[in-house]
């Protein structure tokens, strides 16, 4: 989820290599032996496998609008239908990516193949859905926003044009993602290439700053176990990177300055899912990606509010039935999981070795500028954008850092590589304004917001208890090789979004009982420290 709010450069020629890029389904992933061919320069054992270096770019990842940030206004009776056609352009998407991968020796042949067969069929599809969107909006008395057909072309983004969105990303200084200051909005694109560039001498120079790429080849290639990243230009050596962590506003007097933990485990009993109920609910496999599940132990694409309070939790507090799920990690170390065959998994070019986090510390906050008023029932809020490769920055929200760093470096474009001894650290800061009236938005975002700068909520909205979250992990650090990365780890996502660390997202959903939202609430504004 996310809005387009800058125009990305215009996707270049695809350029044509004299060698053919094989594709080996194996495993249920999508392998790539020799995915952008040289006859000249290879590396062997990058990821566990034979890897070939990039002599040229051809068209790595498909590019669309993502439609759901233009419907800020869809009719309560309609949002159910509308979240279905906006699942089915997901879907659309994942299966253009994949004929994008499998065509690869088509491509060098037509240099028309990528637009011809694969992004105007594309484009007809998702027009197709836009009418049906439009339909469905009309029927129950809403307006259609106006520009919808113009959302219906896709591009072919080349792949030495994969890291634009960090590129343009640097002037956006994190924006709403400030989260009250808590730990958003210090990650400026600059200072992160900047760290990528002192980063250099571990990747043997190879990394050219901002461009993040080293002749071609860091840029040129998206790599991966699944061959849809990450690569090595989204690895960084954090003792090389500067400290780049914001100092907190200060406390008014009456702060909301208590805590309240919940303990809800790291998802030991293998709760997973593809679904993401509040995105796409009723379609499986909405989220085209896999979840860990914390706190409510029955989410899924069909769970509604009437089923969410039968669902038990894995919290020590039983009346939080909330759920908090987000996106597992994976490390690319050439071995495979589970969903090894499975949509959301190796299907779509998520694999590799699911890590349990060894800790998930989950606490709300309070404000530094008043009372906060308790979360309603049943609010939804998604923190983060899964699409960012897609949509650039301005709702991203992640934190990457190492054990040991965290007040120090904060990574939202780039994943860390830690020291020996220091673990990997994925951390969140909720959404901590609410408009006082609704529990969720069509866009899933207008009907919460961040605070500003100075801690404030804007337009009318109520500060409520602001949800964070510290996963930590026992990650063996990769390492940069002639300009490939071996041993990767990532965060699952769409295929097309290249496992970017900046995709990462969480998602919550407030389910409680016995008083346990207003506890929370009274706990924080005593300024407590209460679990």
């Amino acid at each position: 989820m996310g809005r387009n709010t800058r125009k990305r450069r215009s996707p270049l020629a695809i350029k044509v290599t004299a060698a053919s890029a094989a594709l080996a389904l194996g495993g249920g992933g999508l392998i790539w032996a020799n995915f952008y061919a040289s006859a000249h320069e290879s590396n062997n054992d990058a990821w566990g496998g034979n890897r070939t270096k990039a002599a040229a770019a051809q068209v790595a990842t498909i590019s669309c609008p993502d439609v759901g940030q233009k419907l800020t206004n869809v009719p309560d009776k309609a949002r159910t239908d509308v979240a279905g056609e906006l699942s089915n352009l997901d879907r659309q998407i994942t299966e253009a990516y994949q004929r994008l991968a499998t065509t690869r020796d088509a491509q060098t042949r037509d240099a028309n193949f990528v637009q011809n067969s694969i992004l105007q069929p594309l484009k007809d599809r998702r027009q197709n859905i836009l009418d049906r969107i439009k339909l469905e909006i009309t029927r129950v008395g809403g307006t259609a926003p106006g520009d919808l057909d113009t959302l219906a072309n896709c591009t072919g983004t080349p792949a030495d044009q994969t890291n634009a969105g960090g590129q343009q990303g640097g002037q956006n200084g994190g924006g709403q993602q400030q989260g009250g200051g808590q730990q958003g909005g210090q990650n400026n694109g600059g200072q992160q290439q900047g760290g990528g560039q002192q980063g250099g001498d571990q990747q043997g120079g190879q990394n050219n700053g901002g461009q993040q790429q080293g002749g071609g080849q860091q840029g040129g290639a998206i790599g991966g176990q699944a061959g849809n990243g990450p690569v090595a230009a989204d690895f960084v050596d954090i003792t090389k990177v500067q400290a780049n962590v914001k100092a907190k506003p200060r406390n008014a007097r009456n702060a909301a300055k208590g805590t309240f933990t919940t303990r809800c485990g790291v998802n030991t009993n293998k709760n997973h899912n593809t679904d993401n109920v509040i995105v796409a609910p009723g379609v499986k496999n909405g989220a085209h990606h896999l979840h860990d599940y914390v706190g409510n132990q029955k989410i899924d694409a069909f769970a509604s509010n009437d089923t969410f309070l039968q669902g038990g939790s894995s919290c020590q507090n039983k009346s939080d039935l909330s759920s908090y799920y987000w996106p597992v990690v994976r490390v690319q170390d050439g071995s495979q999981d589970f969903d090894q065959n499975n949509d959301g998994g190796g299907k779509e070019g998520n694999v590799g070795k699911i890590l349990t986090p060894l800790q998930a510390q989950i606490k709300y906050v309070g404000s530094p500028t008043g009372k906060v008023v308790a979360m309603p029932q049943f609010l939804r809020i998604i923190t983060g954008d899964a699409k960012t490769t897609t949509n650039g920055l301005a709702n991203a929200n992640a934190h990457w850092s190492c054990t040991g760093f965290e007040n120090k470096v904060q990574l939202t474009e780039q994943y860390p590589i830690c020291p020996q001894g220091s673990k990997v650290v994925r951390s969140f800061a909720f959404q901590s304004c609410w408009d006082g009236q609704n529990a969720d938005s069509a866009n899933h975002r207008t009907h919460v917001a961040f605070a500003d700068a100075n801690g404030n909520c804007q337009n009318g909205f109520k500060a409520i208890p602001q949800l964070t979250m510290r996963l930590v992990y026992d990650i063996a650090p990769p390492t940069i090789e002639n300009g490939q990365v071996k041993n990767a780890y990532a965060v699952d996502g769409f295929p097309e979004q290249l496992h970017k660390p900046s995709t990462d997202h969480d998602d919550f959903i407030a389910i409680t009982k016995n008083g346990l939202a207003n506890k929370i609430a009274n706990c924080v504004n005593r300024g407590q420290n209460c679990s």
